[in-house]
């Protein structure tokens, strides 16, 4: 790099660059070209990466130069390598979205880091390639250096970051800060932005055939390149070939004999008078074994000898380990201190084990190590690899999953082992007892740490079934993170299990006095929940909490009331009717004796409550676009449901209608998820015109909004269902008339409004400003579910299909069976869009034209463009013109399968549909050159920062720009937010209003630098 490091641009050129990035290791596309490297050094450097050392790009120069000059074989690459290149160069063409994710799984020690590395080498002059090595905890300044990256240079000097991100589960939220920070600067791309490579080390995996799949197994081609490459280096290096444990491993097919015989210097190990450099390298063992990446510092090492030294003298590390020496590895990275490591993972799995046969347990060395080497101040990256051996649980596979749940049942997730490999391992081989001693020394070595006492708690709950130990450390974990809900579970999850396994014979008072102890657990989980809001919070070693809604707490109440409903019904049948209220406590209480009757009162009313929001918890939303929720948790919800309010109408309930309420409850049908979730539980089509019946007629009692909603939902329902009617759906119009809706008004109320109001063909002029409604939905579900759902994905509730009236609102139940391809998978997998390829699928759905600009789009609606979200952001990443499908979650309208419309589609169309006179807006001296309002353009900025709304609503009142209803809707909104936001979306489809507004705020004395501000930066 003699002129400076030079970046690729698209056209192959290259541009200087000299500004630094802190948490991107950028290779350079003139990388070491015009330097002298000392020959010494490139020696060290390909001996240390044959030994076993983590490439470096340096590597990769040699083994090119090398080959240029013909005195070396090229660099072996292994058989995913074509695969993965082709894979990135075809997401790298300009048709491709801005940003996309190549996949590389690999199991440790079979090349899966230096293949993808390679892959990065040979084409750096292609894309601008860096691998993501600084930290991840603020994935935004990721996303801007990534930018940065891409943009370095002038205009027409963009090019494609080809990024190696190690970390899977930061891909869509570092794909979508991409998208943002693109958006937001404004910045026209003519390429992808980046391409992220995702290299994944995985211990076992099915076969993929999406991505590359490394495994120890050589090919029969790999095998001649690696005997190839063998013949060269021991001409080259001779003897010390015989050292060179990490190719040797891969280039005799990762053979367990060779391993054996590599490792048989451990058969003079013994258990009593181990040397310091047998232990030292059984810590190494351990931790490379179990943590893959995992390593020890040099300077830690020899501080390990540090007394010996004062008596035989100072040597180097590689001395002090004696037989040991050869395999072990010495390395550095970028600006770091000397790192070690076993040579090759295997040969840590190896030596781990031949030392266990000699006497020394895993149990011993894990002991052993936190005595030695966990002291006084303990460095972070040690305390890391220490919790992800004891603590951290692999991947489940997938034949055990159901026969765990069925043993166990105790977590909201199925897809981990119940403890970590070691801890697993250490139970198998030895005793529960020794996992428990080592977990109890790592407890009070980390005496800040709650993870450790928290996996101790579970482990005495779980495997030793000692109910006592289990609590006391589950209280010491708390006592650790006190704000932390999902350590606080573990306390509710340890009673109980405990209530679980009580003998049979145990009394009604002890059923009652550990079944508080475990509800008061999990209701305070409950609550610490609801609070964790903060970018501060601690996560559970694998969720950030801070950006999910932890609902373990309340399904932890439930499998309660379900255990203490079981055990007290058994004993004695009156308790069903104290535990559902059907019958009175008072006239009871003699017989129960000196029972906690608060308990007992409080349990039927939470369970409504908390099944409640499982109902909408589960049809509204799942855990990601990929997979639906652990079948259990609806299992458990449901039972719990029948037992204390479906089947047990309360006694003293008297409202109007409480009978056709009770009997829609019995039918899991008494709120709108209810009615919404009947497809899914394959109600029959008796039950869902009961359904139908009830509702109708407690709106007919009532004049309840939200019952003939959920009649009208019903009959949708049914409509979907195919069946015939006697009529059509009544009070349509009357519904209708009702709106339009407040932000008070529920989601479920809102959509409806919208798929009603929906026009039936993408030409006909809408009656409804939707562009006022869509932000009204939003604005509901923030308010009322945004919070729990935050983290999860919003899968479709209905799409618009053709049609007309109700028979054209197809549910998502009938995309699913209609489906030619019935994998559940695919069916599942809202992420591919598969679904919408299916024939059967395209003729039931209505496709609509619409137009993707500046990373929205708008669906084009009797002329009028209608703004709405995207089910993948992807697929907003070039302005066009496009068609797709309309989806509606409880959030609101989503376009699906968004596709590029050719230029003939977009041309008959303008012809068949002229633009009507009502498209063309309202000109006002506030709109820019780009037809955008004041108002429009810093809504997010006014809805932060002005504060005096209460003068704002008082004067549009006074103007009559907004209605005394809608004054007083707003004013009764608790934050000043909240207010301002409300007041926007009254105005939204009014550029009268929004001068009106313009007009106030200029006049404010207060608002009038925000307002300068602002007109500033236009």
């Amino acid at each position: 790099m003699a002129n400076g490091p030079a970046l690729s641009t698209a056209r192959g050129g290259e541009i200087y660059q000299t500004s630094p990035l802190s948490l991107l290791d950028v290779l350079y596309a003139n990388q070491f070209e015009g330097e002298i490297i000392d020959p010494e050094v490139v020696k060290q450097v390909e001996e240390n990466f044959y030994r076993g050392a983590p490439p470096k790009w340096l590597n990769f120069y040699i083994s090119e130069q090398a080959e240029s000059n013909g005195t070396g074989n090229p660099f072996i690459k292994r058989d995913g390598y074509e695969k993965l290149v082709k894979q990135i160069k075809t997401q790298g063409k300009g048709k491709f979205p801005e940003t996309s994710i190549v996949k590389l799984f690999h199991q440790p020690g079979c090349g899966g880091t230096t293949l993808a590395m390679k892959v990065l080498w040979d084409l750096r002059k292609t894309f601008r390639s860096a691998v993501l090595t600084g930290s991840t905890s603020d994935i935004t300044n990721v996303a801007e250096e990534v930018v940065r990256l891409f943009t370095a240079g002038s205009r027409g000097h963009q090019n494609t970051v080809l990024l190696l991100v190690n970390d899977e589960h930061i891909l869509e939220n570092l794909q979508d800060k991409i998208i943002m920070i693109i958006a937001e600067q404004q910045i026209v791309t003519h390429r992808p932005v980046a391409i992220l490579l995702n290299c994944v080390r995985k211990d076992a995996f099915l076969q993929n055939r999406d991505h590359v799949v490394l495994r120890k197994v050589l090919s029969d081609t790999e095998k001649q390149t690696f005997d190839e490459k063998n013949e060269e280096l021991r001409g080259k290096y001779h003897g010390k070939c015989n050292q060179f444990y990490g190719f040797d491993i891969m280039q005799k097919n990762f053979s367990q004999d060779y391993v054996k015989q590599v490792c048989k210097v451990f058969s003079t190990v013994r258990r009593t008078k181990q040397t310091k450099e047998t232990q030292l390298v059984a810590f190494i063992s351990l931790l490379n074994a179990y943590v893959p990446g995992s390593y020890l510092l040099e300077s830690q090492c020899l501080d390990f000898f540090k007394h010996d030294d004062y008596i035989h003298g100072d040597f180097s590390l590689e001395d002090r380990m004696g037989p040991f020496s050869p395999l072990i590895i010495t390395f550095t990275t970028e600006a770091s201190e000397k790192k070690v490591c076993m040579a090759h993972p295997m040969i840590a799995q190896c030596c781990t084990e031949l030392m266990a046969e000699a006497g020394v347990a895993r149990s011993d060395t894990a002991r052993n190590l936190l005595t030695t080497l966990c002291t006084a101040e303990v460095p972070a990256f040690l305390v890391g690899f220490v919790k992800d051996m004891l603590t951290k649980r692999r991947p489940k596979p997938k034949e055990t999953e159901e026969e765990d749940i069925q043993i166990n049942g105790t977590e909201m997730k199925e897809d981990s082992e119940r403890f970590s490999r070691l801890i697993v391992d250490i139970q198998k081989k030895e005793s529960n007892v020794q996992s428990a001693s080592v977990l109890v020394m790592a407890s009070k070595k980390f005496a800040q740490n709650p993870f450790f006492p928290q996996a101790l708690a579970r482990f005495y709950y779980i495997e030793l079934k000692d109910y006592n130990l289990a609590e006391m450390w589950a209280k010491k974990a708390k006592q650790r993170d006190p704000q932390n809900s999902f350590v606080a579970n573990t306390l509710g999850q340890v009673h109980k299990n405990h209530l679980k396994n009580m003998e049979y014979s145990a009394s009604q008072r002890e059923i009652l006095q550990l079944a508080e102890k475990a509800i008061d657990a999990f209701k305070e989980a409950e609550q610490l929940a609801e609070n964790e809001r903060g970018t501060d919070m601690k996560g559970d070693g694998k969720t950030k909490v801070s950006h999910v809604f932890n609902a373990r707490g309340m399904f932890g109440y439930l499998q309660v009331c379900n255990l203490v409903y079981d055990r007290l019904v058994r004993l004695n049948m009156t308790r069903r009717g104290v535990l559902t209220k059907t019958v009175s406590l008072d006239s009871v209480l003699g017989s129960l004796g000196d029972l906690i009757p608060d308990l007992i009162i409080s349990l039927r009313d939470e369970v409504e409550r908390k099944c409640a929001f499982f109902d909408r918890y589960l049809t509204y939303s799942k855990p990601n676009m990929k997979k639906d929720d652990p079948s259990y948790i609806s299992k458990d919800t449901t039972d719990c449901y029948r037992k204390y309010v479906g089947d047990s109408p309360p006694k003293h309930f008297k409202e109007k209608g409480a009978a056709l309420i009770q009997k829609l409850k019995q039918n899991l049908a008494d709120t709108s998820a209810g009615v919404l979730s009947c497809l899914d539980r394959e109600c029959t089509e008796s039950d869902l015109k009961e359904i139908a019946t009830w509702w109708e007629e407690i709106f007919l009692q009532r004049d309840s909004v939200s019952a003939l909603a959920n009649y009208i939902l019903a009959h949708i329902m049914l409509r979907n269902m195919g069946a015939t009617f006697p009529s059509d759906c009544n009070y349509l119009t009357n519904f209708i008339q009702k709106m339009p809706l407040i932000p008070e008004d529920s989601p479920e109320l809102h959509m409806l409004t919208l798929l009603l109001c929906w026009p039936s063909d993408s030409k006909e002029k809408c009656v409804h400003n939707l562009n006022k409604l869509i932000p009204g939905m939003h604005f509901s579900y923030d308010r009322a579910y945004k919070t729990h759902f935050r983290s999860r994905y919003l899968p479709p509730l209905f799409f618009i299909g053709k049609g007309q009236d109700l028979t054209r609102i197809v549910h998502r139940k009938v995309l699913k069976e209609m489906c030619l391809e019935q994998n559940e998978e695919t069916i599942q997998d809202w992420s591919n869009e598969k679904i919408f390829k299916d024939p059967n699928v395209q003729d039931r759905l209505l496709k609509v034209e619409g137009v993707v600009r500046n990373h929205r789009v708008y669906a084009k609606i009797g002329g009028t463009e209608i703004e709405m979200d995207a089910n993948l952001r992807n697929s907003l990443e070039k302005d066009r013109q496009v068609s797709f499908y309309i989806g509606f979650t409880i959030r609101g309208p989503v376009a699906f399968a968004i596709q590029k419309t050719t230029a003939e589609n977009v041309q008959s169309s303008e012809m068949a549909s002229p633009e009507p006179e009502e498209r063309k807006p309202q000109h006002s001296a506030l709109t820019d050159n780009n037809g955008g309002h004041f108002v429009d353009l810093h809504q997010m900025v006014l809805i932060n920062r002005v504060t005096d709304t209460e003068g704002i609503l008082l004067k549009l009142k006074d103007r009559m720009l907004i209605s005394n209803e809608n004054y007083e809707a707003v004013k009764a909104l608790k934050s000043t937010q909240d207010q301002m936001s409300g007041i926007l979306q009254s105005l939204t489809s009014s550029t009268m209003g929004k001068d009106a507004l313009y007009e106030i705020l200029k006049r404010m004395k207060s608002m009038r630098s925000l307002i300068n501000e602002l007109e500033g930066s236009d």
